[in-house]
C-alpha cells in the first residue's frame, strides 16, 4: 500500500530551507543575536517535527513490508534496527543519536544542548532525505 509521503516531504523541505538560511553567514550575520538564536530555534523545532514523521514513516513502510504484528509496540531503538535490517536506513547508530537529540528538545534552554542538537539536525535532514528517497522508491 502507498503511504503519503506529503507531510514528510514538506517537512524536510521546511527543515532544509531553515538549515540553509541559518549556515548562510553572510545572512546570518546581519541580523541581531535574538534573531539568530530565533532561526537556530526554528530549526530544532522543524527538526522535531520531522524526526516524528520520519519514524512514523518508518514504522508505517515496515508494517506493510513486514506485518503489523513484526513492529507494533516495539521501542524505536529495535523500530531503528528492523529498519536498517530492512534497507530503509543505513547507519542504525546515527538514528539512535537523532533520537536522543529529539528528546533533548524540551531542554533547549541550556545552550550547550541547543547547539547539540542543532549540529545533530544537520546531519539528520541528510539521513531523512535518504529515508524519504527509499520510501517514495518503495511506495512507486
Amino acid at each position: 500500500m502507498p503511504l503519503q509521503l506529503d507531510s514528510f516531504r514538506n517537512a524536510l523541505a521546511a527543515l532544509r530551507a531553515i538549515q540553509m538560511k541559518s549556515e548562510d553567514s553572510a545572512f546570518m550575520a546581519g541580523l541581531d543575536a535574538i534573531t539568530r538564536e530565533a532561526i537556530r530555534s526554528g530549526v530544532i523545532q522543524h527538526f522535531e517535527f520531522t524526526f516524528e514523521l520520519a519514524w512514523k514513516f518508518m514504522r508505517r513502510r515496515l508494517e506493510a513490508d513486514i506485518g503489523r504484528a513484526s513492529v507494533d509496540g516495539i521501542p524505536r531503538r529495535d523500530l531503528f534496527r528492523i529498519g536498517a535490517e530492512n534497507g530503509l536506513i543505513e547507519d542504525v547508530e546515527a538514528w539512535f543519536q537523532y533520537h536522543l537529540a529529539r528528546n533533548q528538545t524540551s531542554h533547549t534552554y541550556d545552550p550547550s544542548i541547543a547547539a547539540s542538537v542543532y549540529a545533530r539536525s544537520l546531519d539528520f535532514a541528510r539521513d531523512a532525505t535518504g529515508l524519504l528517497a527509499i520510501l517514495e522508491a518503495r511506495n512507486a
